[in-house]
């Protein structure tokens, strides 16, 4: 049988034969076959099954899979067939809802009641209703002018976490060798921080204008936005020998699909629609470091 695909299940429980049954039935709907590469491996905390597609599948097909392994609680991932891991050399990645619990801005807005006003167009955003980030950016920053600058520590300290696996896959990522890469549209106050917490070899953000220890409603520089972060993952390539093909890169929202397109895997974490739709792999059920398993 000719490999288009490779299908993987992630699961925090062992993945059951009914569900193994339903995907293949479901499958040969679309006059696909699969077949199982392995049986099933797992680590400390999830479980893995691979199979082989006989035929490439859209992403009308990919998505009635994944809403059948849904009801198992379980993801499914969809990577080239040809995806050799231990070619993967680099993690980059989003932080505000991909590695944190959190959108910082909407946060730090809280603290002039105006966090509503700025989730509003942050979802707006995410979503890829609104296509120019350095516009959405310029006009969320404005509406925390005046706001004292301890509230980004009030916000790291009392609100941010990291999202559940992520301490792990970091950890995970350095023991194999692989470049980490955090690229936000966020603030450089956060990803300094998380940077000598979880170790990333590298952060890009954007620094918030302080005068006289308030925020003036301003970004300084360039903007980091979905092209920026695209750029900064190619540089990163560049300096390896490498190219973006030996990435695993993850994100939530729109403006990280720029980076995800041509990875080696893209991953979508409890993401908004149109990136799901568009990433090999949407992680729903199961933690950041399930991406280990997707390189091992």
């Amino acid at each position: 049988m000719a490999e288009h695909q490779t299908l993987v299940a992630l699961s925090r429980e062992p993945i059951s034969e009914k569900l193994v049954f339903e995907l293949k039935d479901h499958a040969s709907q679309f006059s696909a076959t699969l077949h199982t590469l392995g049986g099933q491996i797992a680590n400390s905390a999830y479980h893995s099954e691979r199979w082989a597609c006989s035929q490439h599948l859209d992403v009308i097909q990919r998505e009635k899979l994944r809403a059948l392994c849904s009801q198992y609680k379980a993801d499914l991932c969809f990577l080239n067939a040809d995806l050799v891991p231990k070619d993967i050399q680099i993690l980059a990645m989003d932080m505000d809802s991909t590695l944190i619990n959190i959108e910082c801005i909407d946060e730090i807005a809280d603290f002039t009641g105006k966090k509503s006003a700025v989730a509003q167009i942050t979802e707006a955003t995410m979503r890829g209703e609104i296509k120019d980030f350095k516009e959405s950016l310029r006009r969320r920053v404005a509406l925390l002018e005046g706001i004292h600058a301890d509230a980004l520590e009030a916000v790291y300290r009392e609100r941010l976490q990291p999202n559940p696996g992520a301490v792990e896959l970091l950890a995970g990522a350095q023991q194999r060798g692989l470049y980490t890469l955090l690229v936000s549209g966020g603030f450089t106050f956060f990803t300094e921080k998380l940077r000598e917490r979880l170790g990333f070899k590298q952060t890009q953000a954007n620094t918030l204008e302080i005068i006289d220890g308030k925020l003036t409603g301003r970004v300084l520089g360039d903007i980091v936005d979905g092209l920026a972060k695209s750029a900064h993952l190619d540089d990163v390539c560049q300096r390896l020998g490498c190219t973006r093909a030996n990435a695993i890169t993850m994100g939530d929202g729109a403006n990280d699909l720029i980076m995800m397109n041509g990875s080696g895997i893209s991953v979508a974490y409890q993401a908004k629609p149109v990136v799901k739709e568009k990433a090999d792999a949407a992680f729903d059920h199961v933690g950041l470091d399930a991406a280990l398993l997707l390189i091992s």
